[in-house]
């Protein structure tokens, strides 16, 4: 038989495949439900550690791997590794606030340790997880056909309180993703009654009974009441959290021991990270870092007796993960009206709750219609007994004289007029059923049972009765499971806030930086003799900068760009140094041409004293390939800049910055170019200008020229030296050739050739 084939258009296809890709994602992997506050990965382990492996917590532990199996091979068909890490995330008390899974064994630390192999670790239950679970066979919630259709797995649990925000969630699917904070359980729970009681509640309302997020690490929630409000009641916001701390003191020595660290923050990295900027001197007054955490978080920081220890924490705050930001997104997934699929939305704290507890007050009505069902089932068969305990002779009778089953049922029917369910329940009663005492019982079991009846008819009668029954069993979970609040929330007063600054941690010494031609920098103390200063193969020295570690030092490039760090922030150490791509984000290209240190005795009077037009002492002066020339001022440039710099020239075309130099004014501008060109003019006839520009021309190169480099000449500095292209040098200074204005051609110092070079002037170790 021969099947249809049909075309379809590749983007039709595409689409509806990437569609149904997404929806996947988001609805059977990355989102929660609202209801029980699960990933169906989650809700699987738990689902088949209760029903098929019976681990309840009562019971001993059992190999991860007999567990990872089962929900692999019955219900979950993705790797292994996604079960068991939601296995091990479900057991971790530094994970959840109220963790599902007791983990016997190696399930991971704070410090970012990944759990043992699923071989070596055992799992059960613990009694909360049980609370999700215990109505499962109560006909509560609806069932579908696994992945298979082998078995029948639950939609979503009949979970008794709400996990959603009691656990909360972390979870990115396609174009969409969720962040829900953990919360306190007895705080949710308190606000979930309020709402029973006062449907009309508002978040504000709730907020009351809910302080705010409850993180398993504790720490300090930094919001105040309002922000937090305004968080749930849009659904989305950043919650501010930081580790917390205390000072120990002995004698005059003073210790700041770390006893919390934020939520998902891995103890170990922190650690690393404040003792990295203490082994960086970026915090001097931190003489050792030690890590005696047990299962309780202590990070000794040994301070110097003269040290601050309020200002020390503020600028770990500020550099570190200590203090960071939970940035909420309360997406989850909600139900659709007559399907059990459901989609994602985002929801505020009350449509959480209101969710939750309209699924709860479901749930219950279903579970006392499903035991209303059971009670009239078996009244039925009782009321049957009763039929023949009143004629008890008869019947024994007819089962006497009955050919089998089917004749001595068929009798106990006519005779008794009861019908085939009843016939055979008499049929199956034990003998000794039949004694005084225990048909007693029998009677006594009918009579409680209709009374039951009559009780269950009653409540579900009556929804206010069934919240009644909501609220009750919910105030059972509070009192069984629920414990104190970790986190606390103090927001601090504008009084109690340390501002700190960088320099303040900086030790104020003098310190040289170096430069290679090949882009590498470093920071010395000190400096005996240039040629004992290490360098790569085939690289060389182009420029040595002085000053304080506090001072700025700023690189020029030959795109037009500055970048400026401190002189502390440069790598320390006596080896080739680092690339300056570490530093800043050059383009491709782009190479530093100069540098200066902005430290006031390295280079004088750079600030601006006048008005806009008025010339500092100090300025720079650029050159580029091009013949254009500008003059600017370095104030602008003090300020650290961002990785990717500040424009000091605009370069167009193919052309770039060859040279730069710090200026007082007064100097003769030497230039050349490499058709051998050369011109010399006094520098104040370059414009200054106050931002970023081309400039004005200073040597007109052809279109097959170009500027090759510049010097200034000063009486100390009388030119530079031009190297030909069969090796010879000519040296150009005023003391030689004329000078001349600005904007022309210059003159030709050799006739046939051109420049290759220019010789660079001897470096000479800077002096303070």
């Amino acid at each position: 038989m021969t099947e249809a084939i049909g075309e379809i258009p590749l983007r039709e296809a595409a689409r509806q495949k990437y569609l149904n890709y997404a929806m996947s994602v988001i609805t059977s992997r990355a989102l929660p439900d609202v209801r029980d506050g699960l990933k169906p990965v989650q809700r699987r382990i738990l689902y088949a550690m209760f029903k098929d492996l019976r681990l309840l917590p009562e019971r001993k532990e059992l190999k991860c791997a007999k567990v990872v199996g089962e929900v692999l091979g019955n219900y979950h068909p993705h790797g292994d590794s996604a079960v068991y890490d939601a296995l091990v995330r479900m057991s971790q008390d530094f994970s959840l606030r109220a963790p599902l899974i007791y983990g016997h064994g190696n399930f991971g630390s704070i410090d970012g340790d990944r759990a043992a192999a699923y071989r070596y670790t055992e799992a059960k239950l613990v009694p909360y997880a049980v609370t999700l679970m215990s109505e499962i066979d109560e006909d509560t919630v609806d069932f579908r056909d696994t992945f298979d259709s082998m078995r029948r797995e639950l939609v979503v649990l009949p979970a008794q309180s709400p996990v959603l925000l009691v656990n909360g969630a972390t979870g990115i699917a396609v174009g969409i993703a969720t962040n829900i904070p953990p919360h306190n359980l007895g705080e949710v729970i308190s606000a979930a009654i309020l709402l029973i009681k006062k449907p009309t509640s508002s978040v504000a309302d709730l907020c009351r009974k809910i302080k705010g997020p409850d993180f398993p690490t504790g720490g300090q929630i930094l919001n105040t009441a309002q922000e937090l409000r305004q968080i749930y009641e849009t659904g989305k916001g950043p919650v501010r959290m930081q580790g917390e701390y205390e000072i120990e003191t002995k004698g005059r020595k003073k210790s700041i021991i770390i006893t919390s660290v934020p939520y998902m923050i891995k103890k170990q990295d922190l650690v690393g990270k404040i003792r990295d900027l203490a082994l960086d001197k970026k915090i001097p007054q931190i003489t050792d870092v030690r890590d005696e955490s047990t299962d309780i978080i202590r990070v000794v920081l040994e301070l110097r007796a003269e040290a601050n220890p309020a200002k020390v924490m503020a600028f770990i705050y500020k550099s570190t993960e200590l203090r960071t930001n939970f940035n909420v997104n309360m997406t989850c997934l909600v139900p659709m009206p007559g399907s059990d699929v459901a989609a994602p939305q985002k929801l505020d704290l009350k449509e959480v709750l209101r969710y939750f507890l309209d699924f709860r007050f479901g749930v219950i009505r279903r579970r006392f219609e499903f035991e209303l069902r059971k009670l009239l089932e078996r009244i039925h068969i009782l009321d049957g007994f009763a039929k023949i305990f009143n004629d008890l002779d008869m019947a024994i009778k007819i089962i006497r004289e009955s050919k089998g089953k089917k004749d001595a049922s068929e009798g106990l029917i006519d005779y008794f007029v009861i019908d085939l369910i009843q016939a055979n329940a008499i049929l199956e009663l034990m003998l000794y059923r039949i004694a005084s005492l225990e048909i007693k019982k029998i009677m006594q079991e009918r009579k409680e049972k209709k009374t039951r009846v009559k009780e269950i008819k009653f409540i579900l009668g009556d929804d206010k009765k069934l919240w009644r029954v909501v609220q009750d069993e919910l105030e059972i979970i509070k009192k069984d499971h629920a414990n104190k609040r970790r986190s606390q929330i103090e927001a601090p007063a504008a009084d109690e806030i340390v501002e700190v600054d960088a320099a303040d941690f900086i030790i104020d010494e003098d310190q040289f930086v170096i430069l290679s031609q090949g882009g590498w920098v470093k920071r010395v103390g000190k400096i005996t003799s240039l040629e004992k200063v290490p360098v790569k193969q085939g690289d060389s020295l182009v420029g040595i900068a002085a000053g304080s570690t506090k001072a700025p030092i700023v690189f020029f490039s030959n795109k037009g760009v500055a970048y400026t760090i401190l002189i502390h922030d440069i790598p320390a150490t006596r080896g080739y140094g680092d690339p300056i791509q570490k530093l800043f984000r050059l383009k491709d290209g782009e190479r530093i041409i100069a540098m200066v240190s902005l430290d006031s005795r390295a280079i004088g009077d750079f600030e601006p004293h006048k008005s806009s037009e008025y010339c500092p002492p100090a300025h720079a002066l650029a050159l580029t390939s091009t013949g254009f020339g500008l003059r600017f001022g370095i104030a602008p440039f003090q300020e650290p800049s961002t990785k990717v710099g500040r424009k000091y020239a605009r370069v167009s075309g193919d052309g770039e910055v060859v040279s730069l130099h710090v200026i007082e004014g007064s100097e003769t501008l030497v230039c050349v170019s490499e058709g051998a060109r050369a011109l010399l003019c006094a520098v104040d006839e370059i414009n200054f200008l106050e931002g970023p520009g081309k400039g004005v021309y200073v040597l007109k190169v052809d279109a097959d020229d170009k500027v090759l480099a510049s010097a200034i000449s000063t009486k100390d500095s009388e030119g530079l030296t031009a190297i030909t292209n069969n090796g010879a040098t000519h040296n150009i200074n005023p003391r030689r050739y004329r000078i001349t204005s600005r904007a022309g051609k210059g003159f030709k110092v050799i006739k046939r050739g051109g420049f290759t070079e220019v010789k660079s002037s001897e470096l000479k170790v800077p002096k303070l």
